[in-house]
């Protein structure tokens, strides 16, 4: 379950990210100027510790794009290359927002969903103290099988390649689609699905298997 604050953040996640992707060759054609969230979804943190949440975005004309992030109470040591940005959320204080593919714990959530057929978390808004259940307005299927193996995430390499970035952990070879549309070599993968979207879009594949 991904328990989602009713709160205030400044800077907002959408401002953030206007400043941090021309630093990504990959966005190139985006018009950040008119980025707009498409839809998003989020993976649950079995620790509690820290928030995942991927984005679809555009801007202007460009391409869609998926952009997860990770929010951190805390910097992440040694992820300084992945640091999107730090923004203060009225609930939960100062938070460290990563390029998520630099970051083991949503590294590790990818590949549960991907390797045991696993889907994005329930997510749960908390205003004033009630909880609420909120529809996620993208879902995300792995392609693999209940029970199977997910090696241990402590740490990741990650570079970008073009449209996708690949990201080295425990034997795992990543694939994070960055431009929505491009195709990648077969395997176990993650398949999102949005409204007003193409059915079946691949997110994410593990090509190590």
């Amino acid at each position: 379950m991904a328990l989602i604050h009713s709160a205030t953040l400044v800077p907002g996640k959408l401002d953030l990210l206007r400043e941090w992707l021309p630093s990504r060759d990959w966005c190139a054609g985006t018009d950040v100027d008119r980025l707009e969230q498409v839809g998003a979804y989020r993976f649950d943190d079995p620790a509690g510790e820290v928030g995942m949440e991927a984005f679809l975005l555009r801007g202007g004309g460009g391409p869609l794009l998926h952009v997860p992030l990770t929010y951190r109470g805390a910097p992440l040591p040694g992820a300084d290359a992945h640091l999107v940005g730090l923004t203060q959320h009225s609930v939960l204080g100062t938070r460290w927002v990563y390029d998520a593919a630099g970051d083991p714990v949503w590294a590790a959530a990818l590949a549960t969903a991907v390797l045991t057929g696993g889907h994005q978390a329930e997510e749960v808004l908390e205003t004033d103290g009630r909880r609420e259940p909120r529809e996620p307005t993208v879902t995300v299927q792995g392609s693999g099988v209940p029970g199977a193996v997910v090696p241990v995430v402590s740490s990741v390499t990650t570079r970008d390649d073009g449209p996708v970035t690949r990201v080295s952990a425990a034997g795992l070879e990543l694939v994070v689609v960055r431009v929505v549309g491009v195709v990648v070599p077969e395997g176990p993968s993650l398949t999102a699905r949005w409204s007003g979207g193409r059915s079946g879009v691949v997110a994410a594949a593990d090509l190590a298997r």
